[in-house]
């Protein structure tokens, strides 16, 4: 396995970098934008091809990458399903997995630091965001952080995990590069607690400043999304048009992946064809006769897929305005699988 861990010395935050092999997909947790151009010339180095990018949270401190990076790479970004963003690509739920080539994580809801805050487990290791610290545990006193939450998502989640598992965090300020959950349990100042309540005074009584960044921070990253109007830049069709016209006049694709069909439905009659392998179809849908559709969960993947259909040569090919979501503000989906 490729892992790299990188450092923005600025608002000391880790970004993680992980893919299966040389040559193969990978993903990025926690981008800050300063360092895009760094990340690309590690994938270019490593011969990697970027699929998804995810935020653990709504940071305050920073602006991630996530956009900057979809927009260079075409990659997928991924945030769990509470974060108050305008767009994102996928959005997760607790248990739910984020797959890519030779490496799956999983998602776990821990709010506590943010109302949105996640951690995702890979195997032996745990990246746990601002959730649990090298030694410390993230502040809860913005962005609708809870203490309470917070020590439940510690105590009755994350900490219950083999003790052995390793703790790579989004942020050290002390030097500390990586520990594991059986050392914070030992050493970790805020978990020798012996109840919420003693959690809580603890978090309450912090004091800390607010972070520089915070007032540019926190509404640049709930904005970074392809909003409708950008997602009209390329040729589309809106629910109304969809429907008026009728959906059996055109070739419907549905872009997202099993899981999202699986927790949110789907058009009727919908092709499947999952947007990191869509460069496999593009020749048939090269001698597709009908209009082609594309859709994904809000409009961000499917407006990347007309671009990249366009320029492969698919002709008469646009993509649906809102997405699923939109979709399904009008109709009833489907709850069964799809042809594909």
């Amino acid at each position: 396995m490729i892992f790299r861990q990188m450092f923005d010395s600025v608002s000391s935050t880790y970004t993680y970098v992980m893919a299966s092999r040389v040559g193969g997909e990978a993903l990025i947790i926690d981008p800050v934008f300063e360092k895009t151009d760094q990340y690309l010339t590690l994938l270019e180095q490593l011969d990697l091809k970027l699929v998804k990018v995810i935020d653990t949270h709504v940071h305050a401190d920073h602006i991630t990458a996530m956009g900057s990076l979809r927009d260079k790479t075409n990659c997928i970004t991924v945030m769990g399903e509470q974060a108050p963003v305008d767009v994102v690509s996928m959005r997760v739920s607790d248990g739910e997995t984020i797959n890519i080539d030779g490496i799956k994580l999983t998602a776990m809801y821990t709010p506590g630091h943010t109302s949105d805050s996640h951690c995702f487990h890979y195997e032996d290791r745990i990246f746990t965001g601002d959730t649990l610290l090298i030694k410390g545990t993230g502040r809860t006193d913005f962005q609708n952080g809870d203490a309470e939450l917070q020590y439940d998502s510690l105590f009755n989640k994350v900490l219950n995990l083999p003790e052995q598992t390793l703790v790579y965090p989004g942020h050290d300020y002390k030097g500390h590069t990586v520990s594991t959950l059986g050392e914070e349990k030992a050493f970790n100042p805020r978990l020798q607690v012996s109840s919420k309540a003693e959690y809580v005074e603890i978090m309450n009584n912090l004091n800390l400043p607010n972070p520089i960044m915070m007032d540019v921070a926190v509404p640049e990253n709930m904005k970074m999304g392809l909003r409708l109007e950008k997602q009209r830049q390329v040729p589309s069709l809106d629910v109304a048009s969809l429907l008026s016209q009728g959906q059996d006049n055109f070739y419907i694709v549905d872009l997202r992946e099993d899981n999202e069909r699986a927790k949110s439905g789907f058009i009727p009659s919908a092709h499947h064809f999952p947007y990191s392998g869509l460069d496999r179809h593009l020749d048939a849908l090269k001698n597709t006769d009908a209009p082609i559709v594309f859709y994904c969960a809000v409009g961000e993947r499917s407006a990347m897929a007309v671009s990249i259909a366009l320029a492969s040569g698919v002709k008469n090919v646009m993509h649906l305005v809102g997405g699923f979501e939109a979709y399904k503000d009008v109709t009833n989906p489907f709850f069964t699988t799809a042809t594909s």
